[in-house]
């Protein structure tokens, strides 16, 4: 796939078939994830693959009573009360795969590093026919000490970029863009 392509049409899938992706798969798309730049070379991400759907589907559940607690402080996030109280609704919408980006935080430029690292993951799964979606709900409760402890994370590494990956069960549409917003350009 071309690069430009890949960039114009890949689009995040929320929904998913069941059929597993091969670890094989898996393990290539960390690889492609780790040849994202970063500052002077840190490589600062650390990953989790997640695929136990028990898990998942009880971490989607904490992850949504976490965030209904913190409401009141978070008011960008009312407009998904709804959807947080619902019990049917998975915030990782039944993907197979989930994979937890972290950044060790002695790094200056982590967060943008472990970002790049997301991307390159989200484009070279469109290439190999597999969709993908960041799941910003998922970065409060995966940063807690307890979900940290249970996945073995150290605590100096933060969350940066919770990515479902899975078999798209549909066909997403033509995506579009705003007019860009240039706010100066000197020459």
């Amino acid at each position: 796939m071309e690069t430009i392509e890949a960039i114009k049409s890949r689009r995040s899938i929320r929904k998913y078939k069941s059929d597993p992706i091969p670890e094989q798969t898996i393990r290539e798309l960390l690889e492609l994830a780790a040849w994202a730049p970063s500052g002077i070379n840190s490589q600062p991400w650390a990953f989790v693959v997640l695929e136990n759907k028990e898990y998942l589907k009880n971490l989607s559940d904490r992850a949504k009573a976490f965030l209904l607690e913190k409401l009141d402080a978070m008011p960008a996030l009312e407009q998904y009360r709804n959807a947080l109280a619902n019990p049917n609704f998975n915030i990782f919408y039944d993907a197979p795969v989930l994979v937890i980006i972290y950044g060790d935080k002695n790094f200056f430029t982590y967060i943008n590093d472990c970002s790049m690292a997301a991307l390159n993951m989200m484009l070279a799964a469109y290439d190999k026919g597999l969709g993908s979606c960041w799941i910003g709900f998922a970065s409060s409760i995966a940063n807690t000490s307890e979900v940290k402890k249970e996945l073995n994370v150290p605590e100096r590494y933060e969350v940066v970029a919770p990515i479902i990956l899975g078999y798209p069960d549909l066909s997403p549409g033509k995506g579009s863009r705003k007019e860009l917003n240039i706010i100066n350009w000197k020459k």
